[in-house]
């Protein structure tokens, strides 16, 4: 069976990876280039994206930045997973706050801002402080503004009104002001949907971020309450996109309830820790939905952390000498902030994988690795 990826990137490669073994044939659009190319090595095919459409059994997409004249082709041909409303929905707050209110899915008070006004509006509604972020184009923090009092008003203004002028009369642009509220912590829950409803969901991830970047999670140690309530959201949400392959979804932890963050219709950064923590990965399972297969068993298989690598030129190898380790290398030129890789680690217990964490630590600088140090601390005292 043959699969066409929208996007040339690691999720490309991690989940032509997973498909191989499925024996599953998967090219990539290189969104950049418009070349079609292999996932992995590369190579650039010289077929044009009509033709890679045609030769598809099945079409999917990496990331939710893609151009609508590529989805509208896609979505013609009745082969794209999960289809172009829910890219779109992914790749637009305001498409995606929208859909929260009617599934009736909680997120932190909003409002939408296309003129100076709204903002005004907004500031005297919702209070300060505001996290305001444009609805489109913004991703791994960038595209956001934080307005702390009214002095800040005019300055955000003005950039944001570039931004909003910067659009055009087939791509508008707005952006989202909302309330700030204090959480305890960030958790995504990643699930996959079939083509005939039926779902598999992952344990719930707590995630760490810096400077708006996802830095480090750790999967294992929910409640069943709190597992609940985001399987609650991600069945509403699939249901109502009629949803095939994965889906993933992170929320803001406020004193055990959850409130919708981000949602994301395809593999996830916090998912990554699937590929040594599960029977069937995020990636295996996504390849898994949209090509018609059975979906794979997302148990937990014992607790493990993910650590990202950013803008490193590689994996230090001596992170192999931990016990369950696992490096995984995007093979990307490096620059700074940039997502190089990320190190899979495991272990029996919470406590185990606290040891483990505080071993990998002394290996990994904390300015290049922020988080790995405390949490080991934090597990192992758990």
């Amino acid at each position: 069976m043959n699969i066409l990826i929208l996007g040339a990137g690691q999720l490309a490669r991690m989940m032509s990876l997973a498909g191989a073994p499925l024996n599953l044939n998967v090219v990539a659009y290189d969104v950049g280039t418009e070349n079609i190319v292999h996932p992995l090595t590369g190579e650039v095919y010289n077929t044009s994206l009509q033709q890679a459409v045609e030769d598809a059994d099945a079409i999917t997409a990496e990331f939710e930045h893609i151009a609508d004249d590529v989805l509208t082709l896609c979505c013609q041909s009745g082969k794209f997973y999960p289809g172009k409303a829910a890219i779109k929905t992914g790749g637009d707050r305001a498409l995606e706050k929208a859909l929260l209110d009617k599934t009736h899915v909680q997120c932190a008070p909003y409002q939408l801002i296309t003129e100076k006004s709204h903002l005004v509006d907004a500031v005297a509604r919702l209070g300060k402080p505001l996290v305001i972020k444009t609805c489109q184009a913004g991703y791994d923090g960038k595209g956001q503004w934080r307005l702390k009092s009214d002095d800040d008003i005019a300055k955000v203004w003005s950039e944001m009104a570039e931004f909003i002028a910067s659009g055009t009369a087939d791509s508008p642009r707005s952006i989202i002001a909302e309330k700030m509220i204090p959480f305890d912590r960030e958790v995504s829950i990643i699930g996959a949907r079939d083509k005939h409803g039926n779902t598999v969901i992952y344990p719930l991830t707590e995630n760490q971020h810096t400077n708006g970047v996802l830095t480090l999670s750790v999967a294992g140690k929910e409640k069943s309450a709190i597992q609940q309530q985001a399987e609650s959201a991600f069945n509403k949400l699939a249901q109502e996109l009629d949803y095939v392959g994965v889906l993933a979804i992170e929320f803001f932890d406020v004193q055990g309830t959850l409130l919708v963050n981000e949602i994301a219709p395809r593999v996830h950064n916090s998912g990554h820790w699937t590929q040594q923590g599960t029977h069937c990965s995020q990636f295996e399972n996504h390849m898994r939905a949209v090509a018609g297969l059975p979906l794979g068993n997302t148990d937990l298989l014992r607790p493990t952390a993910m650590i990202n690598v950013l803008g490193q030129a590689a994996i230090p190898s001596q992170v192999l000498a931990t016990r369950d380790v696992t490096s995984h290398w995007y093979g990307k030129t490096a620059k700074p902030g940039r997502k190089m890789g990320h190190i899979n680690v495991s272990a029996n217990t919470l406590h185990s994988l606290g040891e483990r964490l505080a071993e990998l630590a002394e290996t990994l600088p904390e300015q290049d690795y922020p988080g790995v140090a405390q949490t080991s601390t934090a597990l192992i005292l758990n």
